[in-house]
């Protein structure tokens, strides 16, 4: 389980990158450097990184599902997750 600061700094950093994506798009096109050095680092959609929804889990994250390998087998275990079957043969 994440610390809570952590939930917390990626979701700062998720509404930054989408706040200055029009105006990021804009000024990449424009081919401005200048100004596109001096928006916020977290305005960079690289800075981001995939965390599950429920921990905050950042490794074995599955981006079809949104969340970790460990929250997906729980949860598939338990059938809450629709379309998703215990493989066997």
């Amino acid at each position: 389980m994440a610390k809570e600061s952590v939930k917390a700094r990626q979701l700062k950093r998720e509404k930054t990158v989408a706040h200055y994506a029009v105006k990021r798009a804009a000024l990449k096109a424009a081919g401005d450097y200048d100004a596109l050095q001096k928006l916020p680092r977290n305005a960079s959609p690289v800075r981001l990184k995939n965390r599950c929804k429920l921990t905050g889990r950042p490794k074995g994250y599955m981006r079809d599902f949104g969340i970790c390998r460990n929250q997906f087998r729980e949860l598939a275990s338990m059938g809450k997750i629709p379309g998703v079957t215990k493989s066997s043969w």
